[in-house]
């Protein structure tokens, strides 16, 4: 029998075994999942950024080259908006003389100089004649061709320019901008020709970017920077106007051509520079996952181990098990099973705790139920005896009628108070007990007393205890009119909305003084919301009445339930309204 337990005990550790082999399992499966996470989530979104980030940067450059180009353009505006420049021209290409022709080159320079000024962004500026042949040149310092034919005829974009708009052809370190000097008429009268420094367009391109910035026209020629490798690729007019391409040698390739000048702007950068960060990235998760994966593979295996050694050490037990001591002692609890222990002493202690919190319950209820029969008793007593004063004196006017109906109201608000004294009632009814009430009254007062009750139909839903509306309004006639003139009126109003109940008692009576108003709510707070009982017998206005009616609201609503008293506001306004909020919910702070 002994042997049988040995290895059920044995066949127990196997399964934590398992267990722990299952949650190794589990973890490297997890480790896996944010190696993928991270990879799909962080990895590749900043790849496609980067991506993203150079394709803007070559648009960029390719934006500040259009801005320049625009500025030469404009300056050439300004040249031919000047209304002697046709003149000039016309005069100098048919003058007779050298001195003739020397006097309209002059002009032609005056010209230049009161339309762009001294201070230029270029290398220099020349005018051609209409045969092409050079007139003058600004500044003397580009050394530009003699003929414009020439130059035009040194560039593939120079030989299929068909004279209308501006071309922009390249020589050497110099590109110039050409465009002819016609009048609105289209009548050409020359050329005008602009000559850029290349280096200026260069520096657009330097430190933008860790590529290599190159820009080419629609033939392909080059227009700026460095020279194309034997390796570099061919490049030819792309299918877009933006784009991004990966070569042969893994570099990526992102280019925007220009919409006014046809040029095409290239940066070409190595893969190692657009993703080197993000691989650092990619790296440091790998290492790091690694890292809690062998961390975690230590701490498992190291628990693995102080689990498995009370197994060594019931093995060693069967092992000295023989014939000769076959009645070797052993604790029958599963001393080394410690989930076992702690899992019976567990339930163990949720056992005793539910029945402490059961027996708790109970005991909570019943003094609740006790209090609030105590607080009922004290109000019932209270309320029968001023209506069977009203009825005596009733009797000794010899009103017999009156004493019938009152008979016949108290007859209704005794059935109402001692049926189920401990059940609650909903708010209908007790308003219904407040009208039985109220009647009584009224064959005291007669016609000096006015009252009206306004409770929509959803006040069957609101429950309540019993007798606490009746002690409001009992304050009301015994306190509230002593020194008001009549007609007195009561008014009391039932709503509901968003899941709340509130039940308003006004009166157009003196109201309280901020002393008053103060002891009640004083008092009430001292009753620590029910669970003192106010034992004081008297029946002066903010005692027992009021007291202990909210007392046993808030026995029955705890935290939802909010009490408030003020005098009526506004112009002309008399009285004092006692007003009751309550929640339908548990929820209402």
């Amino acid at each position: 029998m002994k042997m049988t337990k040995f290895i059920h005990r044995s066949t127990q550790f196997s399964l934590q075994t398992k267990v722990f082999l299952t949650f190794l399992a589990l973890l490297l499966f997890v480790l896996c999942c944010f190696l993928v996470y991270v990879n799909v989530v962080v990895i590749r979104p900043l790849k496609q950024k980067t991506v993203q980030d150079t394709l803007v940067t070559t648009t960029k450059v390719r934006e500040q080259v259009d801005l320049y180009m625009d500025q030469q353009n404009q300056l050439s505006q300004r040249i031919l908006s000047s209304k002697d420049i046709f003149a000039t021209m016309d005069k100098s290409s048919s003058a007779h003389s050298d001195y003739e022709r020397l006097k309209q080159i002059r002009k032609l320079k005056d010209i230049i100089f009161q339309a762009i000024g001294p201070s230029m962004n270029i290398k220099d500026m020349s005018i051609y004649d209409k045969q092409g042949i050079l007139l003058t040149s600004y500044l003397g310092s580009g050394q530009p061709p003699v003929s414009i034919h020439t130059l035009l005829g040194d560039s593939k974009v120079g030989r299929e320019w068909a004279g209308s708009g501006f071309v922009l052809v390249r020589q050497g370190d110099t590109i110039s901008f050409v465009r002819t000097v016609n009048d609105q008429n289209g009548k050409v009268y020359g050329y005008l020709c602009i000559q850029m420094d290349q280096r200026v367009i260069q520096s657009f391109t330097e430190g933008i970017s860790a590529g290599e910035v190159y820009i080419l026209n629609q033939q392909g020629e080059q227009m700026t920077g460095i020279e194309l490798g034997t390796q570099a690729m061919q490049w030819t007019k792309p299918q877009w106007e933006e784009g991004l391409e990966v070569d042969e040698h893994n570099n990526y390739i992102t280019y925007s051509t220009s919409p006014s000048t046809g040029w095409v702007t290239y940066i070409v950068t190595p893969s190692k520079s657009v993703f080197g960060s993000i691989q650092k990235v990619q790296t440091i998760s790998i290492l790091l996952i690694t890292a809690l994966m062998l961390i975690s593979f230590v701490y498992i295996y190291l628990s693995t181990r102080n689990l498995l050694l009370p197994i060594r050490k019931l093995r060693s037990q069967i092992w000295r098990i023989n014939y000769s001591n076959l009645n070797l002692k052993v604790d029958d609890r599963p001393k080394n099973n410690d989930l076992l222990l702690l899992n019976e002493a567990f339930q163990d202690l949720m056992e005793r705790l539910q029945q402490s919190i059961d027996r708790e319950k109970t005991a909570l209820h019943e003094e609740v139920k006790a209090r609030n029969s105590a607080l009922q008793a004290q109000i019932a007593p209270h309320f029968i005896h001023n209506v069977l004063y009203l009825i005596s004196i009733a009797a000794q006017e010899g009103k017999t009628k009156v004493v019938s109906d009152m008979c016949k109201h108290l007859s209704e608000s005794l059935r109402y108070i001692v049926s189920s004294p401990y059940a609650h009632v909903t708010l209908s009814e007790e308003l219904e007990h407040t009208r039985h009430y109220l009647s009584l009254v009224q064959q005291k007062y007669e016609d000096d007393l006015e009252w009206d009750i306004d409770a929509d139909l959803l006040a069957k839903e609101v429950r309540l205890p019993r007798l606490v509306i009746q002690p409001f309004v009992e304050n009301c006639i015994e306190h509230a009119f002593c020194h008001t003139s009549p007609p007195w009126h009561i008014q009391i109003t039932v709503k509901q909305y968003n899941g709340l109940w509130a039940l308003e008692i006004r009166d157009n009576g003196d109201g309280f003084t901020p002393e008053k108003i103060q002891e009640i709510l004083a008092n009430i707070q001292q009753s620590r919301s029910g669970t003192t009982m106010i034992n004081n017998q008297e029946t002066g206005l903010g005692n027992m009445g009021i007291v202990n009616s909210v007392n046993r609201l808030k026995l029955m609503y705890s935290n939802r339930l909010f009490f408030n008293i003020f005098n009526n506001q506004g112009h002309g306004a008399k009285g004092a309204t006692i007003q009751i909020i309550g929640s339908l919910t548990k929820d209402f702070y």
